[in-house]
């Protein structure tokens, strides 16, 4: 079983990762900045924030993966991709990393333009969206010894949606994935499942891929 940290253990994408680890008997530290009320019995929940970075490798030392959900809005804006950068810098030989991005960064079709750059796509969410490919393009042009992967969740994907867990996806590589219709969904518990299995069996070694049904 792996020891596994997540970053933004308790927000919405970050405590169904949370549940997900800890239900197939993996060892989960959860950090955030404040502790949820809500907790899973297995867990380890502490205080922590992705912009101290030094803090952060004290509580993670020990671990083999570190995830983090922490999305660039809010306060958090200009803040995700400089100390994710940083915490890759520094982060011990064979600890993976893995970075929950946004749908803005995938394909629409192969070699295509980005979902950011298409004329639907919502002002509001442009500044967040090119900040996640920021963190993307730091991982790749980054050192070959660390190990990451990076997930673009489906286009309806939050907790304005959340659905139900089904244990079934797809991925779709540098593509977001669609349904028959052209929608784009996966539920939290879903996207959890994607991430643990790509913890459990990687296939994604220093790569991107997409997820949704």
């Amino acid at each position: 079983m792996a020891r596994i940290a997540v970053i933004g253990g308790s927000g919405y994408a970050g405590r169904h990762i949370v549940a997900e680890a800890v239900s197939r008997g993996h060892s989960v530290l959860s950090i955030a900045r404040r502790i949820p009320a809500e907790r899973h019995a297995g867990a380890i929940y502490v205080e922590g924030s992705l912009t101290d970075v030094p803090d952060l490798l004290a509580q993670i030392e020990g671990v083999d993966v570190v995830v983090s959900a922490v999305a660039p809005r809010g306060d958090m804006q200009g803040l995700v991709r400089p100390n994710i950068a940083a915490l890759a810098s520094l982060l011990p030989e064979g600890v993976r990393l893995g970075v929950i991005g946004g749908a803005g960064g995938s394909l629409v079709t192969e070699g295509g333009e980005r979902v950011v750059d298409l004329p639907s796509f919502s002002e509001d969410y442009k500044a967040e969206a090119l900040e996640a490919i920021g963190v993307l393009e730091d991982l790749k042009e980054g050192p070959e010894s660390l190990d990451w992967f990076y997930i673009h969740p489906a286009g309806g994907f939050g907790a304005y949606n959340p659905g139900e867990r089904t244990g079934e996806y797809r991925t779709g590589g540098d593509v977001i994935v669609t349904d028959a219709e052209g929608e784009s969904y996966i539920s939290g518990e879903d996207l959890a499942v994607a991430i643990v299995d790509e913890i459990e069996n990687p296939q994604h070694p220093r790569k991107r891929f997409t997820v949704g049904y």
